[in-house]
């Protein structure tokens, strides 16, 4: 729960601070960077209790401007929520903000608010950046706006001291495009998480008008990448008997979003977003999880999913199978009729080895190795770089 505060913006004596930015905030904020940093920095700030972690995020998606969340300190800044001003405008304010609270390093999340790296650069801030994923390749973007995200990644990659890379095909992928930079890269993935289980499965289950093992489950954002148009077309094609649960919405209001809720029946449920407690009852009483995406990072919705035990059918894009699942477990990318025969088959062909998945991928020992990242970012520094010329044609 997100508790106010009233700490200073002054930096404890003898106490270093590192702010981290590129989020909207947490606890309770949908998106998975927001899951990613609620889960990693309260582990980060037990494993180095003697550090200040100040999250510098979105004041429009925060309850109160100023709280603590297991540790950390929750500040948000004010900006626009526009889709495509709000992540520049914030990190712009947050990096202002590191330096006036005299950060050490300040931790950049995602390639849009990597934009600010050289900035941050300038003003004598050590910088990690964590790649999350190449989000120019998401379908939303513009010509425009997919320019920005590269040029985000390139000026990220060229200026932070350290880069994180959150799977093992991006961290590939980045050092084949940044040579010079390869020994600053790390891949460091996202964890399995043990959700809170305090909801009640019965009374979760019928408040969203499903019956135990008698529904599919997919859990989202109402954009375009996470293809739960073919997701819902597949099923309407197919004999499946149990009903569609889609987890998620919309960040900001779009023609994509309002075709796919127009689709809701009796049969197909758009339930919204929910805690973390309902996500682990669905999770745990779904007949199979289904992931259609054509983009992501390392998809800690999938993560969960597997965490929890759920039976999964993920879509073959190298994210996804980064995970490491069996053949079977995945289909081709954008194939509703691939789709519709696999929603066909016994469910229970897509069971996983729930402890195989936990223990390749841990947040204490994602915590662990992202401290180590901090370490070496403030214990040597380097001088502000040359950047190389923008590989722009340069593709995975």
């Amino acid at each position: 729960m997100l508790q106010r505060t009233n700490m200073s913006a002054s930096d404890p004596a003898g106490s270093p601070t590192i702010c981290v930015t590129g989020l909207r905030g947490f606890p309770h904020v949908m998106g998975g960077v927001e899951s990613h940093c609620e889960e990693l920095l309260p582990r980060i700030k037990t494993l180095w209790p003697d550090h200040r972690s100040v999250v510098l995020g979105r004041a429009p998606y925060l309850p109160e401007p100023i709280g603590e969340h297991r540790g950390v300190e929750i500040i948000g800044l004010p900006c626009p929520r526009s889709q495509h001003l709000e992540a520049v405008v914030s990190t712009l304010l947050a990096v202002l903000s590191a330096r006036r609270r005299g950060a050490g390093l300040i931790h950049i999340h995602a390639i849009g608010p990597g934009l600010l790296a050289p900035l941050a650069r300038m003003l004598g801030l050590k910088v990690v950046v964590t790649h999350h994923g190449t989000d120019y390749h998401r379908a939303k973007w513009g010509l425009f706006a997919r320019t920005a995200l590269r040029t985000g990644e390139w000026l990220a990659l060229s200026f932070a001291n350290r880069v994180i890379a959150v799977s093992p095909s991006l961290a590939a992928q980045l050092r084949r495009n940044f040579p010079k930079r390869a020994d600053a890269i790390t891949y460091i993935p996202n964890g399995t998480s043990d959700l809170p289980g305090d909801a009640d499965p019965a009374l979760a289950l019928e408040r969203i008008g499903v019956d135990d093992g008698d529904f599919l489950l997919a859990v989202a954002r109402l954009v375009p990448e996470k293809g739960l148009h073919d997701l819902i077309d597949a099923y309407e094609r197919s004999n499946c008997t149990a009903k569609l649960v889609i987890a998620g919405s919309a960040d900001h209001e779009s023609a994509y979003a309002r075709d796919l809720l127009a689709r809701a029946s009796d049969r197909i449920i758009f339930a919204g977003v929910q805690s973390r407690a309902t996500l682990k009852c669905l999770y745990e009483h779904c007949a199979l999880f289904v992931m259609p995406s054509y983009h992501e990072g390392l998809p800690i919705a999938a993560l969960e999913a597997a965490s929890c035990g759920a039976r999964m059918l993920l879509s073959d894009i190298p994210a996804n199978l980064d995970i490491g699942l069996d053949p079977r477990n995945y289909f081709p990318m954008g194939d509703v009729a691939a789709l519709t025969d696999r929603l066909n088959a016994d469910c229970a062909d897509f069971q996983v080895d729930r402890d195989t998945v936990r223990a390749r991928f841990s947040w204490d020992k994602a915590a662990a190795d992202t401290l180590d990242v901090y370490r070496a970012a403030l214990a040597k520094g380097r001088p502000v770089p040359r950047p190389a010329a923008y590989p722009g044609a340069v593709e995975a």
